[in-house]
């Protein structure tokens, strides 16, 4: 999808070397306890929450099968409004139209407000190689960026820094992005947050240009939505003259009403609030009020070929509250950064594979990068069955098989390093289809269960390295219904 993340090793050496990293792993564990537990208080307040997730289930699903439609209608509505649409295919050719129209105004520096959707195409690397400055208001992007790092959450991109750690970026790197930090700045969180409003107001007074994303887009009144909690997202998009947002073609809703439904579930699932203190909504523009150019970019980059999966497009629902990454254990335990992705935890791992392919080492390594438990699923908004998709994404990993890349159908090799899976798994389904081998098996594992070894030998070693093998009972199951009910046979 962008350069930022090439070079990351698979999941499971990265996670490694995180795991080994009590003050990461203390941080994480804090934050995500935090906020899991103020978010299942909020939710807990409305009692038709399941008709809600429902809801917006029906909707996004309902979206999808329609896409092509909406996105048209969406196209009129923006146009009749004064704003200018344009159609990305790609990363490269989103950063294209970004750059020529910044190059337009003669500007060389843009204010942007928080945006997966440009960290996903590596909008600020491909703006500077033009020359053209992109300064993150967000606050824990700001971090991020000061500290030259990368975004390890989807909701709160420091969510591995500590206070401590966030004032000494503060310290050292401010002066080189514009305004210092104060002399002698301590780490409470009231000072730490005066420094970033004084060193970023400069910016929204003196920047003609801003760049956004949108958590939403109307395809009934050509409206885009932007929720935050900060206010520099209303200033990105109010004081600029130039407005440029680059959005998802998943991030579309049919209509003005469709909206009410993930204005109750968002905040909730991701910043634990009823509603999001800024709530900004614009439609095309305005004359004296607001930027006189808006430009919308919509990104299809993978997402198409997405689509083309019946399975795995329900990751396209998602609504990109975070939920899903603050219980998980995985997530908890290894952190953002070894996802090698802007899309990190249980989503990261359904979403990237399928919009970057599982060519590479990391995406072939992140449907394995879960245990399967189900939390993921449970706390979704829109209900999307990320262990389903997992299981989907490891069989295509391990099998290969017909998939779409680049709108075109194409069927993938196996992945190599597989070959003792796909063996164990065929001498399974052999075994599964002919019950007097399986008894027969079952009652020769339960009668030399004694010899049995603790780890698997060979290629097997990879998976007993970290879990325990299962204990084989003394006796089999079909054995012990003969015994227990006077010889009836199990069916």
């Amino acid at each position: 999808m962008s350069g930022t993340f090439v070079g990351m090793p698979a999941f499971p050496e990265a996670a490694r070397a995180a795991v080994g990293d009590q003050t990461l792993r203390g941080n994480l564990r804090h934050a995500t306890h935090t906020i899991r537990a103020k978010r299942a208080k909020a939710v807990a307040e409305v009692s038709d929450w399941d008709q809600l997730r429902e809801a917006g289930k029906r909707i996004k699903d309902h979206t999808l099968r329609h896409l092509d439609r909406y996105l048209v209608q969406l196209e009129e509505r923006v146009t009749a409004a004064g704003g200018t649409v344009h159609w990305a295919a790609d990363a490269e050719e989103a950063n294209r139209i970004v750059a020529a129209l910044v190059a337009e105004t003669g500007e060389s520096e843009v204010v942007k407000v928080k945006s997966m959707a440009t960290q996903e195409i590596g909008l600020n690397e491909a703006l500077e190689a033009e020359g053209v400055r992109a300064y993150e208001t967000d606050l824990a992007e700001l971090i991020v960026q000061l500290g030259k790092d990368r975004p390890s959450h989807i909701l709160v991109p420091a969510i591995h820094r500590n206070r401590g750690e966030i004032r000494d970026i503060f310290r050292r790197e401010m002066s080189e992005w514009g305004r210092p930090a104060p002399e002698g700045l301590t780490d409470t969180p009231a000072e730490l947050a005066e420094a970033a409003r004084v060193h970023l107001r400069e910016k929204f007074l003196r920047a003609k240009v801003g760049v956004s994303g949108a958590n939403f887009m109307i395809a009934e009144t050509g409206t885009l939505v932007v929720v935050e909690s900060e206010g520099n997202g209303r200033m990105c998009l109010t004081l600029p003259e130039t407005l440029i947002s680059v959005v998802g073609i998943e991030k579309i809703l049919p209509t003005w009403r469709d909206l009410e439904v993930f204005l109750q579930t968002l905040p909730r699932s991701s910043t634990a609030e009823r509603m999001n203190p800024y709530t900004s909504m614009w439609t095309g523009t305005t004359d004296e009020d607001g930027p006189r150019a808006f430009h919308l970019v919509l990104l299809d980059n993978g997402r198409t070929d997405t689509l083309a999966d019946e399975v795995g497009r329900q990751a396209l629902r998602c609504i990109r509250c975070s939920a899903c990454l603050n219980v998980c254990p995985v997530y908890e335990r290894a952190g953002g950064h070894a996802y090698g992705s802007v899309y990190p935890g249980p989503i990261g791992a359904i979403l990237s594979p399928q919009l970057r392919g599982t060519a590479s080492e990391i995406d072939a390594s992140l449907p394995y990068a879960s245990s399967l438990c189900g939390a993921c699923y449970e706390v979704c908004p829109v209900a999307i069955d990320i262990p389903e998709v997992l299981v989907r994404l490891r069989e295509r990993v391990v099998e290969g098989g017909p998939v779409v890349r680049d709108g075109n159908r194409v069927v993938l090799r196996p992945a190599k390093g597989h070959a003792a899976e796909r063996a164990a798994m065929r001498a399974a389904r052999w075994a599964f289809a002919r019950p007097g081998a399986l008894r027969a098996g079952q009652r020769l594992a339960s009668r030399t269960r004694g010899l049995h070894p603790r780890t698997l030998p060979g290629p097997g070693r990879a998976w007993s390295a970290t879990r325990d093998l299962p204990a084989v009972p003394a006796e089999p199951f079909r054995d012990w219904w003969q015994r227990t009910h006077g010889g009836e046979e199990a069916k």
